[in-house]
């Protein structure tokens, strides 16, 4: 699902501007045009006003955690469609677990390479922008 014939819209979020910031990086070097958050509260914010195709989101936040971001997400009839992937460095059963429960498309174990997150793109979008 492209946002009108562009490339595929991607928000991370995540408290960690490291993690952001990588993620950001190795998406955009993909093709993806990338959005950002902080936290669950201003991801919930930007999936309204920006509406991406895919969201990576932490589970681990301030406020707002990630699995709780990704129920309102889902619980919405505008956009419980938007695949959301896990990022967690936690990579127990129980955590994809909840994860699951939650409404996660799948979850991505921290810290991640370039490839793993461009796989992981590339599994819930129909495909990064041609350059």
């Amino acid at each position: 699902m492209r946002s009108q014939n562009g490339p595929s819209r991607v928000l991370v979020v995540d408290d960690s501007a490291t993690i952001r910031r990588s993620a950001e990086v190795f998406l955009r070097q993909g093709g993806y045009e990338v959005m950002l958050a902080e936290d669950g509260f201003d991801a919930l914010s930007k999936i309204g006003s920006q509406r991406p195709d895919l969201v990576f989101c932490d589970v681990m936040m301030p406020r707002l955690d990630g699995f709780q971001t990704c129920t309102i997400l889902k619980q919405s009839a505008d956009f419980a469609d938007v695949p959301v992937v896990m990022l967690s460095s936690k990579d127990g059963v129980f955590d994809k677990a909840r994860g699951k429960i939650a409404g996660a498309a799948s979850y991505l174990t921290k810290p991640f390479g370039k490839q793993d997150i461009l796989d992981a793109a590339a599994a819930w979008t129909s495909a990064a922008a041609k350059p």
